[in-house]
């Protein structure tokens, strides 16, 4: 992602910011922990450098450039860049030529290829002494050194680069494991009596010495670049393949579009839109970007960004989202967002942004790497010298050693948690899960209380006025509901949208609903108030009933009664009349509730409703822990008593009288479709207009971490099993170079596994319980 250009900041304040560079030349957890501590000694700098996409993110002080950020990273080894935009299409363009990653994919390919071809011969020759005519082994040492030399090219200009840098890598390893095996052959051959016509060399998977010739380790010397490069070849595309459902993301952004003009119409680059423009939108196509339907309809299939399969119907005046697919008729929208402030575009960076942290445990495996290498350099050289010390034969000595070298393989530590984060987050961004980093998975992992949002979260957000009584002698319906309405125009509560809506579908003359409205104050939780055609206006939630003139508090305990939000609309400080505004329960609520418990977490109901309307809910959903009439300030409160109670608390909402209590919480999760203010206080968005997708992602994030841990477990296990093996002797090279590879691949595709994850429903089906309707009320505003 390219860092926006920010203002310079004020002189007393160095304002902090995060950059993301493309890293080159890293191959294992110890390149990863050299670029992270080369970086960190900066001033003020701290860096997350992920193997798996071979980025890194950084915050800096502005004081510290992106130029001295890639200065640093390119003295530690390593090259390191901004990343490229996309390129912008032109209509008179040809396509340029492939260039950059594609040239060095085609070259490691033809690299590999080559390889293959020099090294199978030597190897079938090694290990089939049947074959093994007169002279075989000078045949083998002329197809083995150009794979010495040039094959395992890469290993040895990147081990001579950490050299130059005081830093030992895995390339360090196989690289001396080359060098060795190939040098040992080259003195066996020329000195040792291996040249001498007629000799044969029997195969054995253990190393074997002690009969007065020296033996030939040329099937190594091929065998460990030929395995390794084939391994990382196969690694590279498998991580690739755990990064497809970002690429996924990427491509739904269309890259031009048409719109109208006093000539027809013309297509042009999207980067060219700006907020306001109309663009038309035909069937098949995808929405350009954000915007809201001007004229047509049709159905949009919103699948692919927020994992719902029903396609929406839209008209006019309806949202259109960026990306989405129009499945009917032709659209003209009016673009409302553009560039970065798409939902799409925020949805690919809050996937990115998951992908670049670490977990706890990952960070435990990163130190470690760190000094893996110069540890697996000692126990090499020491099992050598104590081999020689021994008493044994040199070229056995040379073997563990060597094996030692090649067995060795940080590669895994390091690929453990990014291939399952890459592999979960994209699952989860296609399931319509977005989890902001690994710190996020782990908390909500172990989360066992989730404190419950209502309107909007619990419902579907979509409420109408079912009912509205004024007062006797008061102020006509008519004339209460025009002025409830000024007021709430200023209002993005779905009780104000609510009312606003009633109020055009029976206001004679919509144009008497646009007057402006003076000393607008919205309070969360509680109301709106403000002076509209020379009244004072307030729209609240009901206090005490027993000073409401008749018949308003009997309309106040029939709608709670009915499951309804009471409102009641006060003028000039008299109360006028009360609306009735009914909200239903999301279809899936009991199920998603239901799952929650299965899943082993306390549900808690916190909502701004009155005490009546809250325990109808609460009855309807089986929850048997309530709190009504909850202003921001006391949810906020309530989390903090649940974690002094040592409980570890989540909390789901969608508005902005939710975000203090989102951002209190151990763990925040906002529903989609609510404001800016909840999403930007949470750790994870639903964007899957469904409750149930808050128990898919606990149950996702328990798979990833278990994932995370199995292939820690792999790696550290490996290594504890293969190197001591390989010490005492009982370990071919050739082996040890492709159980080396194999570590990682294994680590990949166990990764890989979560792409496939699918969530499951519970194991019995959930019983509704007797109850109040669907149709319940939302939170006064």
């Amino acid at each position: 992602m390219t860092p926006q250009p920010r203002p310079a900041p004020a002189p007393q304040q160095a304002a902090e910011r995060t950059t993301t560079l493309t890293v080159g030349g890293m191959t294992c957890a110890a390149c990863v922990g050299r670029v992270e501590k080369k970086l960190g000694r900066l001033d003020g700098v701290a860096a997350s450098v992920n193997l798996a996409t071979g980025r890194a993110t950084v915050s800096h002080p502005a004081a510290v450039s992106v130029t001295d950020l890639i200065a640093t990273v390119e003295a530690a080894g390593f090259t390191a860049e901004l990343p490229e935009p996309d390129p912008e299409p032109e209509a008179d363009a040809h396509p340029a030529p492939a260039s950059g990653p594609d040239d060095a994919a085609r070259a490691e390919r033809h690299r590999l290829l080559v390889t293959a071809l020099l090294s199978l011969p030597v190897l079938v020759l090694s290990m089939v002494p049947g074959w093994q005519f007169r002279n075989w082994q000078w045949l083998c040492f002329v197809l083995a050194a150009p794979v010495a030399l040039w094959g395992a090219a890469p290993f040895h200009a990147r081990a001579l680069r950490g050299l130059r840098h005081g830093a030992a890598t895995m390339d360090t390893l196989v690289s001396l494991g080359v060098a060795a095996s190939f040098s040992w052959s080259a003195y066996a051959l020329f000195l040792g009596g291996a040249g001498t016509p007629g000799m044969t060399m029997p195969f054995s998977l253990l190393p074997t010495a002690g009969d007065g010739v020296a033996h030939l380790y040329l099937e190594a010397a091929v065998g460990v670049p030929l395995f390794v490069l084939a391994g990382r070849r196969m690694e590279a595309r498998a991580r690739r393949g755990t990064g497809a459902a970002l690429r996924a993301l990427a491509e739904l952004a269309a890259k031009d579009v048409a719109v109208p003009t006093p000539d027809g119409e013309q297509r042009i680059p999207v980067s060219r839109l700006r907020v306001g423009d109309r663009f038309l939108v035909r069937p098949g196509e995808r929405v350009a970007t954000d915007g809201t339907v001007v004229e047509g309809s049709s159905a949009l299939d919103l699948s692919l960004i927020t994992g719902e399969s029903r396609p929406i119907e839209v008209g006019p005046g309806a949202a259109a989202v960026g990306g989405a697919v129009n499945s009917g008729g032709l659209l003209e929208v009016r673009a409302g967002a553009v560039g970065a402030d798409t939902q799409l575009a925020r949805i690919t960076r809050l996937v990115e942004d998951a992908q670049t942290g670490k977990t706890k445990v990952q960070r435990l495996a990163d130190a470690v790497a760190a000094v893996f290498v110069p540890a697996v350099l000692t126990v090499s050289v020491t099992v050598l010298g104590f081999w020689l010390g021994a008493g044994a034969d040199p070229q056995a000595a040379v073997t563990a050693a060597v094996a030692v070298l090649v067995v060795a393989c940080p590669c895994a530590l390091g690929l453990a948690t990014p291939t399952a984060l890459l592999a979960a987050t994209g699952r989860g961004a296609q399931l319509g899960i977005l989890v902001r980093g690994p710190e996020a998975l782990e908390r909500l992992r172990h989360v066992d209380t989730i404190v419950l949002d209502k309107t909007g979260t619990l419902t579907t957000g979509q409420m109408g006025v079912t009912a509205l009584t004024a007062r006797s002698g008061g102020l006509d319906a008519t004339a209460v509901l025009r002025l409830a309405a000024l007021v709430e125009q200023g209002s993005e509560h779905p009780l104000a949208r609510a009312i606003t809506a009633h109020a055009r579908e029976r206001h004679p003359d919509p144009k008497q609903l646009l007057l402006p409205v003076r000393d607008f104050i919205a309070t969360p939780g509680h109301g709106v108030a403000g002076t509209a055609d020379g009244h004072r206006v307030a729209v609240t939630r009901p206090g005490d009933l027993a000073g409401l003139p008749a018949p308003l508090p009997e309309a106040v305990r029939s709608a709670e009664a009915d499951g309804h939000t009471a409102v009641l609309v006060t003028v000039d400080g008299t109360p006028e009349a009360v609306f009735a505004v009914g909200d239903a329960l999301r279809p899936d609520s009991y199920r998603a509730v239901d799952h929650l418990r299965r899943l082993g977490l306390r549900p808690v109901l916190a909502t701004g409703d009155r005490a009546a309307t809250a325990r109808a809910v609460a009855g309807h959903l089986a929850v048997t822990e309530v709190h009504a009439e909850a202003r921001p300030e006391d949810k906020a409160d309530l989390v903090r008593t649940l974690q002094e109670q040592g409980r570890r608390v989540a909390v789901v909402g969608d508005g902005v009288n939710d975000a203090a209590a989102l951002a209190l919480a151990d763990l925040g999760i906002a529903m989609g479709s609510g404001t800016d203010a909840a999403i930007g206080a949470a750790d994870v968005t639903l964007v899957r207009e469904d409750l149930q997708a808050i128990a898919d992602a606990v149950r996702l994030a328990r798979r990833t971490l278990g994932t995370i841990r199995t292939n820690l477990g792999w790696a550290f296990g490996y290594n504890l099993i293969t190197v001591p093996l390989a010490a005492v002797g009982l370990l071919n090279p050739m082996l040890a170079a492709a159980a080396m590879s194999a570590s990682s691949l294994l680590v990949v595709g166990n990764s890989l596994r979560l792409r496939a994850w699918r969530p499951r429903g519970a194991t019995t089906t959930a019983r509704r319980p007797h109850g109040p309707r669907a149709q319940t009320r939302g939170e006064t505003t």
